[in-house]
């Protein structure tokens, strides 16, 4: 069974998903013309470039959005572990 937490990061990215469908739809009509006026093998290349130049930029920005996560999360934890670095109001109520 999937968690409340999995599940709707599930449905988050189907509704995301969903969205961006009309976006792939638009291109401009000088693009569209080209390929369309090219044999089945350049539409193929083309179609690879297109993934070749989409996928380092997506990979960067995953790796940096995981780094961000990661570090906020040990700053998190060092900072509960750390007494010293605690704020006034959070040692007045202990969890």
């Amino acid at each position: 069974m999937l968690s409340r937490r999995k599940l709707s990061s599930l449905l988050l990215t189907l509704v995301l998903a969903l969205c961006a469908a009309p976006a792939v739809a638009q291109s401009c009509a000088m693009c569209y013309q080209t390929v369309k006026g090219t044999p089945k093998e350049a539409q193929r290349a083309i179609n690879r470039a297109i993934l070749v130049i989409l996928i380092p930029p997506l990979g960067v920005m995953t790796v940096g959005v995981g780094c961000a996560f990661r570090y906020g999360k040990r700053r998190d934890e060092e900072k509960d572990r750390d007494p010293q670095n605690r704020d006034p109001e959070s040692t007045a109520f202990p969890p």
